[in-house]
């Protein structure tokens, strides 16, 4: 069995319970080495063989799967944060499958979740935002035309952009251009969870100014939205006094 599992968004006790017991488990470990915390492989047994996937070719990653299949065997494909966001899976599991080698998915806890911890924040403010929208800049990888970062832009909600930091100055001009104030709050948070966590609030105007004055190239998530200023957003109706739900009775009418 592979198990295509989330290790979480950096802090290697962020992986799940169900994600940990896995691991313990298995005889085979292919690791995604540049984003996943290696704290984490030493919940792995002994004999435990263990690849570092950056440094691999997807046949390379099957062929290594392929090699523990025939044997029953517990293969752990572990990706960074929860590996259906970015986590170029499908591919890997089509050719499973025309191998006839079983599979199963184990969702982690994605970075877009931890950088909202970091700061505190709620991106679906009543009144202000009950959207997220989670992107990347076109760059090497293609971006379908209408899922431009311009388009996203006009709808003015929640934005988690991924994947982009070496791409920020293009991003802050398509940002502008799609309707974005350069006053809209904006945030970026550089490897969240992990003891190198770096936060930094700022606006549309000034993101590319912020970034590069980090030094950051990577590795970082950026946020845009009014939901970063924390003001003039309607308490929920799930707690108000004047609402009944399925559970309870308004106190005041």
């Amino acid at each position: 069995m592979v198990y295509f599992m989330g290790a979480g968004p950096g802090a290697a006790d962020l992986i799940t319970v169900r994600g940990l017991n896995i691991l313990q488990k298995a005889d085979c470990v292919i690791y995604a080495g540049s984003l996943v915390n290696k704290d984490l492989l030493k919940n792995c047994k002994k004999e435990c063989l263990l690849f570092d996937s950056s440094k691999m070719t997807l046949q390379e990653v099957i062929d290594a799967m392929k090699k523990s299949s025939p044997n029953e065997k517990i293969v752990v494909r572990l990706h960074s944060g929860d590996p259906c966001i970015y986590g170029a899976i499908r591919e890997q599991m089509d050719l499973l499958d025309e191998m006839k080698i079983p599979y199963e998915s184990v969702p982690g806890v994605s970075s877009f979740c931890a950088a909202a911890a970091a700061l505190n924040l709620e991106y679906t403010l009543p009144e202000i935002s009950q959207s997220v929208i989670i992107t990347r800049a076109a760059g090497r990888t293609p971006v379908p035309e209408r899922e431009s970062i311009r388009s996203f832009a006009m709808h003015k909600s929640t934005m988690v952009v991924f994947l982009s930091t070496s791409l920020v100055e293009d991003l802050e001009k398509e940002l502008l251009a799609g309707g974005y104030s350069e006053n809209t709050p904006a945030a970026v948070v550089y490897k969240a969870s992990w003891q190198e966590e770096k936060k930094m609030l700022c606006n549309v105007g000034s993101l590319s100014k912020t970034v590069k004055e980090a030094g950051l190239k990577n590795s970082a998530l950026m946020i845009i939205g009014d939901c970063l200023a924390h003001k003039n957003y309607m308490k929920s109706k799930l707690y108000d006094e004047t609402f009944s739900t399925e559970f309870r009775t308004a106190k005041i009418k």
